[in-house]
């Protein structure tokens, strides 16, 4: 069955050579450039940048090599709304948002899907290194690039209208198949980071958008330790740029508390946590599990992965996610993705809210 496929080409080598495999086989293929910023030239450029006018030119570029057509579609207003707002909103709560998370699920498989389902098309087919298999989400065959993780965000209905056509392919792989394609972007490089901060400092980003708010480091005991001018600039795990000095021992930030202003340092080993509790549970791979399943889950983008148990409880301000660590884990940080696992295959996710230290308090988001 030919289908109407919407091609997201963010002028990358993934995006390129995806659109090229809907078109070979057969489906009706349109280009779509997402043009996320008023002033483009503020984001990132070159290798590490995602998103620019450079980036457009080497997707209507491809466009014209595979024959297919092409439009730029202007989601600047939604993408500063929906990214780098709650971005900025996240740190100001003291949490360590994914901004790259938080694009693929209002942006690209939830702005640009619901116009596209409008517009008639069946399908967004976009780069990422990830596989659908029976309606589910499954890890790529490319372990080192898989982007299982930042998609585990997307609902069941979002993944029906979902094409993932490099899932079953390596990047060494697609990059060879760019060059026999001619696609000129077969040896350009990925991009990293955080696409709309264009020098890459997060921390003086953040201090540009919500000012200096000096405030306390102290340490578990509540001794203050140290001054600070801004707790936003801080993220749970981090261990340098803190400017503490006289200890014999590194220091890391253990919680962020937005309310007072106080960041609360300690040693590593007070990192550890073994309880998590996610808000905003979305379950695309099982049903909400209302008894205790065993799982694995994943912390971070490219994180490790932990035996777990898990389940779904209701609480008053709604459904919440409720995960026991078989083993300890470091750095958890309230604002991230706690996506659950079945082997290979995404059950579904939750926003880390509050954790729980090995025999020690909670610590809440």
């Amino acid at each position: 069955m030919t289908l109407r496929v919407l091609a997201a080409m963010s002028g990358g080598v993934d995006s390129a050579v995806a659109a090229a495999r809907v078109a070979e086989a057969g489906h009706d293929v349109t280009g779509v450039h997402l043009a996320l910023s008023k002033n483009p030239r503020s984001y990132r450029t070159g290798a590490r940048g995602c998103c620019t006018v450079e980036d457009s030119h080497d997707a209507r570029r491809a466009a014209d090599v595979i024959g297919i057509p092409f439009y730029v579609w202007d989601m600047s207003e939604e993408f500063d709304r929906e990214v780098v707002q709650d971005f900025v909103a996240e740190y100001e709560a003291g949490h360590t948002p994914n901004p790259c998370l938080r694009c693929n699920e209002k942006i690209k498989f939830e702005a640009v899907l619901d116009r596209a389902v409008a517009l008639g098309f069946d399908a967004v087919a976009t780069g990422h290194h990830v596989r659908k298999v029976d309606g589910r989400l499954v890890r790529s065959v490319d372990g080192r690039k898989d982007q299982s993780y930042v998609l585990g965000v997307l609902t069941a209905e979002q993944l029906a209208h979902a094409v993932f056509p490099l899932g079953d392919c390596t990047k060494d792989e697609v990059r060879e198949e760019a060059e026999r394609r001619g696609l000129s972007v077969a040896d350009k490089p990925d991009s990293h980071d955080i696409c709309f901060i264009a020098d890459g400092d997060t921390a003086g980003f953040l201090q540009g958008r919500i000012g200096a708010r000096p405030g306390s480091i102290r340490d578990e005991d509540g001794n203050e330790v140290g001054r600070h001018e801004g707790a936003h600039t801080f993220t749970v795990g981090q261990r340098k740029g803190l400017g503490l000095g006289g200890s014999p021992h590194p220091r890391y930030v253990l919680s962020i508390e937005p309310v007072d202003n106080t960041v609360t340092v300690g040693p590593r080993a007070s990192l550890r946590v073994d309880r998590i509790t996610g808000v905003r549970p979305v379950w695309s791979g099982a049903a909400p599990p209302v008894e205790p399943i065993r799982c694995h889950v994943q912390l971070r983008a490219h994180g490790e992965v932990y035996p777990a148990t898990v389940v779904q409880r209701d609480a008053e301000g709604g459904p919440e996610l409720h995960v026991e660590l078989a083993e300890p884990a470091s750095g958890v940080a309230p604002g991230q993705a706690v996506v659950v696992y079945d082997g290979d295959t995404v059950l579904g996710s939750a926003t880390i809210s509050e954790r729980a230290r090995v025999e020690g308090p909670v610590v809440a988001g």
